[in-house]
Protein backbone atom coordinates (compact mmCIF):
# COMPACT_ATOMS: atom_id res chain seq x y z
CA UNK A 1 0.00 0.00 0.00
CA UNK A 2 1.49 3.67 -0.62
CA UNK A 3 2.20 5.41 2.51
CA UNK A 4 -0.46 7.56 3.99
CA UNK A 5 1.15 11.35 3.95
CA UNK A 6 0.05 13.00 7.38
CA UNK A 7 -1.58 15.92 8.32
CA UNK A 8 -1.03 16.16 11.47
CA UNK A 9 -0.01 19.32 13.19
CA UNK A 10 0.47 20.13 16.87
CA UNK A 11 0.83 22.71 18.75
CA UNK A 12 3.71 24.51 18.60
CA UNK A 13 5.02 23.27 22.07
CA UNK A 14 4.42 19.80 21.41
CA UNK A 15 6.60 19.41 18.51
CA UNK A 16 9.53 18.77 20.33
CA UNK A 17 8.94 14.86 20.49
CA UNK A 18 10.34 14.78 24.54
CA UNK A 19 7.57 17.54 25.51
CA UNK A 20 4.90 15.80 23.90
CA UNK A 21 5.66 12.29 25.32
CA UNK A 22 6.16 13.43 28.51
CA UNK A 23 3.08 15.66 28.87
CA UNK A 24 1.20 12.82 27.30
CA UNK A 25 1.95 9.97 29.67
CA UNK A 26 1.98 12.11 33.07
CA UNK A 27 -0.02 15.25 32.65
CA UNK A 28 -2.60 14.33 30.11
CA UNK A 29 -6.15 13.66 31.72
CA UNK A 30 -9.45 11.89 30.17
CA UNK A 31 -12.35 12.94 32.33
CA UNK A 32 -15.90 11.44 32.17
CA UNK A 33 -15.58 7.66 30.84
CA UNK A 34 -17.53 5.10 33.22
CA UNK A 35 -15.67 1.30 32.91
CA UNK A 36 -17.31 -2.00 34.07
CA UNK A 37 -14.73 -4.81 34.88
CA UNK A 38 -14.54 -8.09 34.19
CA UNK A 39 -12.45 -10.80 34.93
CA UNK A 40 -11.80 -14.11 32.06
CA UNK A 41 -9.97 -17.00 32.30
CA UNK A 42 -7.22 -17.61 29.41
CA UNK A 43 -6.65 -20.72 27.86
CA UNK A 44 -4.08 -21.78 30.34
CA UNK A 45 -5.87 -21.05 33.10
CA UNK A 46 -4.74 -17.38 34.38
CA UNK A 47 -6.98 -14.52 34.42
CA UNK A 48 -7.43 -11.00 32.12
CA UNK A 49 -9.17 -8.12 33.84
CA UNK A 50 -11.22 -6.14 31.19
CA UNK A 51 -12.68 -2.72 31.34
CA UNK A 52 -15.77 -2.14 29.41
CA UNK A 53 -17.01 0.84 28.36
CA UNK A 54 -19.96 1.22 26.16
CA UNK A 55 -22.25 3.47 23.53
CA UNK A 56 -25.18 4.84 24.70
CA UNK A 57 -27.04 2.44 22.42
CA UNK A 58 -27.12 -1.08 22.29
CA UNK A 59 -23.75 -1.61 19.42
CA UNK A 60 -23.04 -4.71 17.38
CA UNK A 61 -19.10 -3.11 17.17
CA UNK A 62 -16.19 -3.41 19.62
CA UNK A 63 -12.94 -1.98 19.90
CA UNK A 64 -10.49 -3.54 21.99
CA UNK A 65 -7.69 -1.70 23.35
CA UNK A 66 -3.72 -2.75 24.05
CA UNK A 67 -1.62 -0.87 26.43
CA UNK A 68 2.25 -0.43 26.49
CA UNK A 69 4.70 -1.64 28.56
CA UNK A 70 3.96 -1.20 32.32
CA UNK A 71 0.68 0.39 31.35
CA UNK A 72 -3.17 -0.55 32.36
CA UNK A 73 -6.60 0.25 31.45
CA UNK A 74 -6.76 3.53 32.71
CA UNK A 75 -3.80 5.37 30.78
CA UNK A 76 -5.33 8.52 29.03
CA UNK A 77 -3.89 6.90 25.72
CA UNK A 78 -6.28 3.79 26.10
CA UNK A 79 -9.15 5.47 27.83
CA UNK A 80 -9.22 8.38 25.61
CA UNK A 81 -9.57 6.27 22.58
CA UNK A 82 -12.32 4.01 24.22
CA UNK A 83 -14.27 7.16 25.01
CA UNK A 84 -13.95 9.10 21.71
CA UNK A 85 -15.51 5.24 20.15
CA UNK A 86 -18.24 5.52 22.75
CA UNK A 87 -19.67 8.63 21.46
CA UNK A 88 -19.20 7.03 17.59
CA UNK A 89 -21.46 4.19 18.62
CA UNK A 90 -19.14 2.18 19.33
CA UNK A 91 -18.44 -0.36 22.54
CA UNK A 92 -14.85 -0.30 23.82
CA UNK A 93 -12.85 -2.99 25.96
CA UNK A 94 -9.49 -1.92 27.52
CA UNK A 95 -7.22 -5.14 28.76
CA UNK A 96 -4.86 -4.95 31.26
CA UNK A 97 -2.07 -7.43 30.69
CA UNK A 98 -1.23 -9.85 32.95
CA UNK A 99 -0.34 -8.62 36.29
CA UNK A 100 -1.48 -4.93 35.41
CA UNK A 101 -4.53 -4.53 36.39
CA UNK A 102 -3.68 -3.71 40.20
CA UNK A 103 -3.27 -7.44 40.78
CA UNK A 104 -0.40 -10.42 39.96
CA UNK A 105 -1.31 -12.83 38.17
CA UNK A 106 -1.16 -16.47 39.15
CA UNK A 107 2.11 -17.81 36.73
CA UNK A 108 5.65 -16.78 36.96
CA UNK A 109 5.21 -16.05 33.02
CA UNK A 110 3.32 -12.86 32.71
CA UNK A 111 3.19 -10.72 29.29
CA UNK A 112 6.00 -9.53 26.58
CA UNK A 113 5.65 -8.10 23.15
CA UNK A 114 5.24 -10.63 21.46
CA UNK A 115 2.46 -12.76 23.46
CA UNK A 116 -0.44 -13.03 21.29
CA UNK A 117 -2.68 -16.08 22.75
CA UNK A 118 -4.08 -13.35 25.28
CA UNK A 119 -5.60 -11.08 22.86
CA UNK A 120 -6.94 -14.24 20.80
CA UNK A 121 -8.83 -15.18 24.07
CA UNK A 122 -9.98 -11.66 24.27
CA UNK A 123 -11.31 -11.65 20.52
CA UNK A 124 -13.09 -15.07 21.05
CA UNK A 125 -14.74 -13.79 24.17
CA UNK A 126 -16.24 -10.42 22.21
CA UNK A 127 -17.18 -13.08 19.11
CA UNK A 128 -18.90 -15.66 21.58
CA UNK A 129 -19.29 -14.26 24.60
CA UNK A 130 -20.51 -11.02 23.75
CA UNK A 131 -22.07 -11.44 20.47
CA UNK A 132 -19.70 -8.38 18.77
CA UNK A 133 -20.02 -9.02 14.63
CA UNK A 134 -17.88 -5.96 14.18
CA UNK A 135 -14.34 -5.84 16.03
CA UNK A 136 -11.83 -3.43 15.96
CA UNK A 137 -7.86 -3.52 17.49
CA UNK A 138 -6.04 -0.75 18.30
CA UNK A 139 -2.85 -1.39 20.27
CA UNK A 140 -0.35 0.99 21.59
CA UNK A 141 3.50 0.71 21.78
CA UNK A 142 3.71 -2.87 22.95
CA UNK A 143 0.13 -3.34 22.46
CA UNK A 144 0.57 -2.89 18.52
CA UNK A 145 3.45 -4.77 18.42
CA UNK A 146 1.78 -7.59 19.97
CA UNK A 147 -1.35 -6.63 17.38
CA UNK A 148 0.62 -7.01 14.21
CA UNK A 149 1.93 -10.05 15.17
CA UNK A 150 -1.59 -11.28 15.92
CA UNK A 151 -2.86 -10.76 12.66
CA UNK A 152 0.29 -11.46 10.95
CA UNK A 153 0.86 -14.81 12.61
CA UNK A 154 -0.33 -18.41 10.99
CA UNK A 155 -3.70 -18.35 12.48
CA UNK A 156 -7.07 -18.09 11.00
CA UNK A 157 -8.44 -14.96 11.35
CA UNK A 158 -11.77 -14.39 12.68
CA UNK A 159 -13.99 -12.70 10.27
CA UNK A 160 -15.82 -10.29 12.45
CA UNK A 161 -12.06 -8.24 13.20
CA UNK A 162 -12.44 -5.94 10.67
CA UNK A 163 -9.43 -3.77 10.89
CA UNK A 164 -6.85 -2.85 13.17
CA UNK A 165 -4.72 -0.13 14.12
CA UNK A 166 -1.17 0.02 15.70
CA UNK A 167 0.47 3.60 17.16
CA UNK A 168 4.28 4.37 18.09
CA UNK A 169 5.20 0.68 17.30
CA UNK A 170 8.44 -0.71 18.01
CA UNK A 171 8.48 -3.35 14.95
CA UNK A 172 11.99 -3.98 15.91
CA UNK A 173 12.65 -4.56 19.31
CA UNK A 174 16.52 -5.02 18.73
CA UNK A 175 16.44 -1.37 17.30
CA UNK A 176 13.97 -0.12 19.77
CA UNK A 177 15.74 -1.82 22.90
CA UNK A 178 19.16 0.28 21.16
CA UNK A 179 17.32 3.38 21.20
CA UNK A 180 16.13 2.65 24.71
CA UNK A 181 19.45 2.56 25.99
CA UNK A 182 20.96 5.85 25.14
CA UNK A 183 21.18 8.73 26.90
CA UNK A 184 18.35 10.49 25.34
CA UNK A 185 16.20 7.70 26.79
CA UNK A 186 17.93 6.76 30.08
CA UNK A 187 14.65 8.84 32.09
CA UNK A 188 12.32 6.65 30.20
CA UNK A 189 14.48 3.49 30.26
CA UNK A 190 15.16 3.92 34.16
CA UNK A 191 11.48 4.47 35.00
CA UNK A 192 10.85 1.27 32.88
CA UNK A 193 12.82 -0.93 34.61
CA UNK A 194 11.84 0.32 38.22
CA UNK A 195 8.24 -0.06 37.37
CA UNK A 196 9.02 -4.04 36.03
CA UNK A 197 11.65 -4.83 39.05
CA UNK A 198 9.22 -3.88 41.40
CA UNK A 199 6.67 -6.85 40.08
CA UNK A 200 9.33 -9.12 39.71
CA UNK A 201 10.27 -8.57 43.77
CA UNK A 202 6.18 -9.51 44.43
CA UNK A 203 6.68 -12.69 42.02
CA UNK A 204 9.81 -13.66 44.26
CA UNK A 205 7.78 -14.27 47.31
CA UNK A 206 5.69 -16.68 45.58
CA UNK A 207 7.92 -18.33 43.17
CA UNK A 208 11.30 -18.52 45.05
CA UNK A 209 12.36 -21.20 42.88
CA UNK A 210 12.15 -19.57 40.13
CA UNK A 211 14.50 -16.60 40.41
CA UNK A 212 16.84 -15.05 43.28
CA UNK A 213 16.69 -12.01 45.10
CA UNK A 214 20.59 -11.82 43.79
CA UNK A 215 19.44 -11.91 39.95
CA UNK A 216 16.84 -9.36 40.60
CA UNK A 217 19.85 -7.34 42.23
CA UNK A 218 21.81 -7.55 38.87
CA UNK A 219 18.85 -5.67 36.39
CA UNK A 220 20.66 -2.55 36.17
CA UNK A 221 18.87 -1.73 33.09
CA UNK A 222 15.66 -3.18 30.79
CA UNK A 223 17.91 -5.94 28.53
CA UNK A 224 19.06 -6.77 32.10
CA UNK A 225 15.46 -7.35 33.17
CA UNK A 226 14.52 -9.17 29.63
CA UNK A 227 17.85 -11.47 30.05
CA UNK A 228 16.93 -11.93 33.48
CA UNK A 229 13.23 -12.45 33.23
CA UNK A 230 11.50 -11.92 30.00
CA UNK A 231 13.62 -14.26 28.23
CA UNK A 232 13.84 -17.32 30.37
CA UNK A 233 10.41 -16.83 32.01
CA UNK A 234 8.29 -17.00 28.68
CA UNK A 235 11.02 -19.67 26.58
CA UNK A 236 13.14 -17.59 25.06
CA UNK A 237 17.05 -18.63 24.92
CA UNK A 238 18.24 -14.91 25.76
CA UNK A 239 17.40 -11.38 25.61
CA UNK A 240 18.47 -11.15 21.75
CA UNK A 241 16.10 -14.56 20.89
CA UNK A 242 13.52 -12.96 22.32
CA UNK A 243 13.95 -9.24 20.48
CA UNK A 244 13.96 -11.47 17.56
CA UNK A 245 11.17 -13.91 17.73
CA UNK A 246 8.64 -10.92 18.69
CA UNK A 247 9.23 -8.18 16.77
CA UNK A 248 6.37 -8.20 14.59
CA UNK A 249 8.01 -6.80 11.23
CA UNK A 250 8.51 -9.65 9.82
CA UNK A 251 4.79 -11.31 10.07
CA UNK A 252 3.84 -7.92 7.92
CA UNK A 253 3.90 -9.76 5.20
CA UNK A 254 1.48 -11.95 6.18
CA UNK A 255 -1.33 -9.47 7.07
CA UNK A 256 -4.86 -9.77 5.34
CA UNK A 257 -7.00 -7.23 7.52
CA UNK A 258 -6.52 -3.26 6.24
CA UNK A 259 -3.85 -2.23 9.15
CA UNK A 260 -2.89 1.39 9.98
CA UNK A 261 0.53 1.85 11.51
CA UNK A 262 1.11 5.30 12.71
CA UNK A 263 4.79 6.13 13.79
CA UNK A 264 6.20 9.50 14.54
CA UNK A 265 9.74 10.41 12.90
CA UNK A 266 10.36 12.02 16.46
CA UNK A 267 9.64 8.99 18.32
CA UNK A 268 13.19 8.25 20.20
CA UNK A 269 11.70 5.33 21.23
CA UNK A 270 12.24 3.89 17.56
CA UNK A 271 15.12 2.69 15.36
CA UNK A 272 15.24 3.41 11.75
CA UNK A 273 14.11 0.17 11.02
CA UNK A 274 11.19 0.91 13.03
CA UNK A 275 9.99 2.32 9.96
CA UNK A 276 8.43 -0.21 7.63
CA UNK A 277 8.68 1.37 4.28
CA UNK A 278 9.28 -1.95 2.52
CA UNK A 279 6.61 -4.11 4.15
CA UNK A 280 3.71 -1.43 3.94
CA UNK A 281 4.20 -0.58 -0.08
CA UNK A 282 4.37 -4.60 -0.46
CA UNK A 283 1.16 -5.41 0.93
CA UNK A 284 -2.22 -3.61 0.37
CA UNK A 285 -3.74 -3.94 3.13
CA UNK A 286 -0.82 -2.23 5.17
CA UNK A 287 -1.06 1.09 5.47
CA UNK A 288 1.58 3.48 7.19
CA UNK A 289 1.52 6.87 8.06
CA UNK A 290 4.67 8.77 9.49
CA UNK A 291 3.97 12.23 11.07
CA UNK A 292 7.01 14.30 11.38
CA UNK A 293 6.08 14.93 15.08
CA UNK A 294 4.37 13.30 17.34
CA UNK A 295 6.81 11.69 19.89
CA UNK A 296 6.35 8.37 21.89
CA UNK A 297 2.39 8.23 22.04
CA UNK A 298 2.38 12.62 22.05
CA UNK A 299 -0.44 13.22 19.20
CA UNK A 300 -1.70 16.01 20.88
CA UNK A 301 -4.49 18.06 19.08
CA UNK A 302 -6.89 20.80 20.49
CA UNK A 303 -10.00 19.64 21.34
CA UNK A 304 -9.73 17.08 23.94
CA UNK A 305 -8.63 14.28 21.74
CA UNK A 306 -5.52 13.18 20.18
CA UNK A 307 -4.86 12.93 16.30
CA UNK A 308 -4.00 9.39 16.45
CA UNK A 309 -7.27 8.36 18.43
CA UNK A 310 -9.35 10.53 15.29
CA UNK A 311 -7.41 8.77 12.88
CA UNK A 312 -8.02 5.06 14.50
CA UNK A 313 -11.59 5.95 14.46
CA UNK A 314 -11.82 7.20 11.08
CA UNK A 315 -9.71 4.32 9.87
CA UNK A 316 -11.64 1.69 11.82
CA UNK A 317 -15.24 3.10 10.64
CA UNK A 318 -14.13 2.65 6.64
CA UNK A 319 -14.22 -1.01 7.24
CA UNK A 320 -17.95 -2.03 9.24
CA UNK A 321 -18.84 -4.04 6.58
Amino acid sequence: MPLLESCFKPPFQFKNGFIATVYSGLIRKVNGLKQQRERIETRDQDFLDLDWSYAERKSDAVIILLHGLEGHAQRPYVTGAAKLFNQNSIDAVCVNFRGCSGEDNRYYHSYHSGATDDLDDVVQHCILNKGYSKIYIKGISLGGNITLKYLGEDREIPKEIKSAISISVPVHLTGSANELHKAKNKAFAIRFKQHLVDKLKVKIRQFPDNISITEINSIKTLRDFDEVYTSKAHGFADASDYYQKASSVQFLHNIKVPTLIINALNDSFLSHECYPIKEAKNNAYVYLEMPKYGGHVGFIQKGGFYYNEKRALEFATQFRD
